[in-house]
């Protein structure tokens, strides 16, 4: 080989690998907390109130206390708990384009559960997503996001969990088709996407802003809902907590814009929507974030809870398009007034008026009024949808309140043209659902 084809040849090899350099970091993108731009430290040299571990009220409770309030603050008993199964067992179906995937069993048994995990067994798993067989985890379990925890907070959460009863369980076989059924091949995956790093403050922040970051990302894991994914299922966090699609529900724009995000509601609407899952003119957190605050954000303290807001207003706004700029106003007490949607308003006047009214104002309960709701101001009218067929259960300070699933009651089309009639009665503009869009949906849920 002549040295000009040499240098040719290395110069074709030289520009394949800065273009795969550069796809990949164009496909990774920024960290969750790139945005903030300022100086990162290691926790030993933050000279504020360290950001990890538990509020000062448990400050002298016992490493199996402070475990489980991180482990409420996770959210680990919901993905890991079939409904009317023993906590923490697995087994919970998640219902992907490729398959379906099964949560694992993190009881301390020995034989089905985590029993035999070592300290750094636990670690590997959190931080990097490898099993104690060295098989790796698919993102499903959001390590990406608890690779920030600090050791010590991952190894409470740890005690906590082996201070449960051990449960002897298997989860079903997963059913993923090829390739996603490969585990071998998350090692790509987890190498480009898994920063692998515990949470550096940012010195150039409050201490109550790097708390909130800290609560955000490394524990209740926000983004992995509210922020849209890129083409390698990764988060794209070019477009932060701008809302997604997951597991058939829609988590809405949480970041600061004003007209689709969170950045026009008060201090104390969003302080009651995260603690109690409801705050007054802006609806009633259902489907996965309702479970979201019913067994995890309702247990953290007033402090935690206002440190999550404050991070919250920092991320820059990213709109919603699909999304009307202006909510609708409650609607006529008037039945003939309003969407001409006949089939949707006849299911609508027969199983939803009397807790809902005409109006969409509830006489019942706050927590079940219609008017102010993303949910009924989407276009797409997922949620409302998927509430008609799953229904909803919540735990408030004054007791349970649910809804029934209609599910089983009504065909695809009937709820398609609930859905539509709502959308149109009590939003701003009415949804087009088709039965094959209600089947569709029906596929996503969790099992």
């Amino acid at each position: 080989m002549s040295p000009g084809t040499r240098r040719i040849l290395t110069s074709i090899v030289g520009i394949v690998v800065a273009a795969g350099l550069i796809a990949v970091w164009v496909i990774r993108g920024p960290d969750p907390m790139a945005f903030a731009g300022g100086p990162r430290v290691e926790l030993k040299d933050y000279k504020e109130a360290d950001p990890t571990g538990v509020p000062k009220a448990l400050a002298q409770a016992t490493l199996v206390e402070r475990g489980e309030y991180l482990a409420k603050a996770a959210d680990c008993m919901v993905c890991h708990t079939t409904q009317g199964g023993k906590k923490f067992s697995g087994g919970l179906g998640f219902k992907l384009p490729f398959g379906t995937l099964y949560s694992t069993n993190i009881t301390p048994d020995k034989e089905t559960g985590i029993g035999n995990y070592s300290d750094q067994d636990f670690l590997n798993a959190v931080h990097s997503g490898k099993r104690r067989d060295g098989a790796r985890l698919y993102p499903a379990m959001p390590y990406t996001s608890y690779t920030y925890l600090s050791d010590a907070d991952a190894l409470a959460i740890k005690a906590y969990l082996f201070s449960l009863p051990p449960v002897r369980a298997t989860p079903p076989a997963n059913t993923l088709s090829f390739p996603f059924n490969q585990r071998w091949a998350m090692m790509f995956w987890s190498e480009i996407f898994n920063p692998d790093t515990r949470y550096e403050p940012d010195a150039s922040k409050s201490a109550e802003w790097n708390r909130g970051a800290y609560l955000a990302e490394a524990l209740a894991h926000c983004g992995e809902c509210h922020t849209p994914r890129n083409l390698a299922f990764a988060l794209n966090n070019r477009r932060k907590f701008a809302g997604a699609v997951t597991a058939g529900w829609r988590a809405f724009n949480i970041s600061s814009d004003k007209a689709t995000g969170v950045g026009g509601w008060r201090d104390d609407d969003l302080i009651s929507y995260l603690s109690l899952g409801h705050a007054a003119g802006h609806g009633t957190a259902s489907g996965p974030m309702g479970e979201a605050v019913d067994n995890s954000l309702r247990y953290l303290a007033p402090e935690d809870i206002k440190a999550i807001v404050t991070y919250l207003r920092s991320v820059p706004p990213s709109a919603s398009p699909d999304l009307p700029a202006t909510l609708a106003p409650p609607a006529s007490p008037s039945h003939k007034d309003g969407s001409q949607e006949a089939r949707g308003k006849m299911v609508f006047q027969g199983a939803c008026v009397s807790c809902h009214s005409w109006t969409g104002e509830s006489a019942i309960s706050p927590m079940a009024t219609l008017t102010g709701a993303w949910a009924v101001n989407d276009p797409g009218a997922t949620n409302v949808a998927q509430i008609v067929i799953t229904g909803t259960k919540r735990h408030t300070p004054e007791g349970a309140l649910s809804m029934p699933a209609f599910g089983n009651a009504y065909s695809d089309d009937e709820i398609a043209a609930v859905a539509n009639y709502v959308t149109g009665r009590f939003g701003s503009k009415g949804s087009k659902l088709t039965a094959q869009d209600v089947a569709e949906l029906r596929k996503q849920t969790a099992e």
